[in-house]
């Protein structure tokens, strides 16, 4: 994929949206409007983000990553559809990959404790954190500190973007109390010579089924497994801009975010909720075109809490929004629908949906 112009994606300062000043909190509105908007990602400084500590997590992930394959196996909980412990490659596959697995090995943690009677509803969505035995230094404190805080300055951004729309500041973060939150690293495995330069791809092209992803920036890993530049320019995040007439199928732009910053994303959730006025965004992240590197990164995915209905919200819920997001539905049922079509979850977990005591009727019958 050809290196695209930024197209000037705004940043936003989230010392803006805490100031008393009224023309700094609508200066940075004003950037998600547009941010969310057209591109369905903003960049963000002023985040709390430590990015010593971030390296220090990523060098312990990468130790763990490197470990066999079978003494990893036992932290790989398919029972638990992967939400907690550890993703084996070829394991997960985009909506729209055409079948093509995603290039990935990932680690999935809860940032928060779980909410008991979510828990009680929705058991795969909020299961106990899984931890590895003699995890390397850091690896538990590192994740669990990188979650809590791009947690913290997500809930910052989600109250801008309901200023941002006129909404009560509290709009979005209501929603997300007590949702099925995730933290997850991830490391981009290394390609052959018969692979790179093909149509393979690291993540195919897709969108986040959550409300809001925060992505604190990730690093490459050279042949001997050392951090490093990437090695040419053809690697990286790459996402999709809404359509227009002048440009039918979006434009693809390179998601660079400037020093100091980390990008948020829109996800499916937050479009739904805004009737389409913000865009989950499509992104690719497509790989190097020389063999052996990888990549490691990190993704924050805020949700709104299983029982929250998804649907525009009433100031949104025009007669082209009510079309293109009805029916509403339960965001823990989406949830599982989501889970199933990207092979995390299997077929059978749809069977949870619905009424499940059909036989009821029969066993009384049989005076069983």
């Amino acid at each position: 994929m050809a290196e695209t112009a930024s197209l000037n994606i705004p940043t936003v300062d989230l010392a803006d949206l805490a100031s008393d000043d009224s023309a700094r909190v609508e200066r940075a509105a004003s950037a998600i409007r547009e941010a969310f908007g057209v591109f369905g990602l903003v960049y963000v400084k002023n985040h709390g983000i430590d990015t010593q500590a971030l390296n220090r997590f990523y060098d312990a992930f990468a130790a763990f990553i490197a470990r066999p394959a079978e003494e990893k196996k036992p932290y790989g909980r398919a029972d638990i559809w992967y939400q907690r412990g550890w993703t084996p490659p070829n394991t997960e596959v985009a909506v729209a990959s055409n079948g093509q697995p995603d290039f990935k090995e990932c680690y999935f943690v809860a940032p928060y404790p779980n909410d008991p009677q979510s828990a009680l509803e929705f058991p795969e969505l909020y299961p106990e954190n899984v931890w590895p035995k003699d995890a390397p230094p850091y690896f538990e404190d590192g994740i669990m500190t990188l979650g809590r805080s791009l947690h913290e300055a997500g809930l910052k951004l989600l109250r801008g973007s309901a200023v941002a729309l006129g909404l009560s500041e509290s709009t979005f973060v209501d929603l997300c109390d007590r949702g099925a939150h995730v933290t997850r690293a991830l490391q981009y495995l290394p390609l052959t010579d018969a692979q790179v330069n093909t149509d393979i791809v690291w993540g195919e092209e897709h969108t986040d089924f959550n409300l809001l992803t925060l992505l604190p920036g990730g690093r490459f890993l050279d042949p001997a497994g050392s951090p490093a530049p990437g090695p040419d320019n053809k690697s990286g995040l790459y996402l999709r801009t809404r359509a227009t007439p002048e440009a039918p199928n979006g434009l693809q732009v390179r998601g660079t975010a400037p020093a100091g910053c980390v990008v948020a994303q829109v996800g499916q959730q937050l479009e739904i909720l805004t009737g389409g006025t913000f865009l989950a965004t499509p992104h690719v992240i497509t790989a190097p075109g020389v063999p052996g590197w990888q990549r490691q990164s990190a993704a924050h995915f805020m949700h709104v809490h299983t029982n929250t209905v998804l649907f525009p919200l009433e100031k949104f819920r025009g007669p082209d929004a009510i079309r293109n997001y009805a029916p509403p539905v339960l965001a823990g049922t989406y949830d599982i629908k989501t889970l199933v079509d990207i092979g995390l979850a299997p077929a059978s977990a749809l069977d949870k949906l619905g009424y499940r005591h059909y036989d009821r009727l029969n066993r009384q019958r049989a005076g069983a």
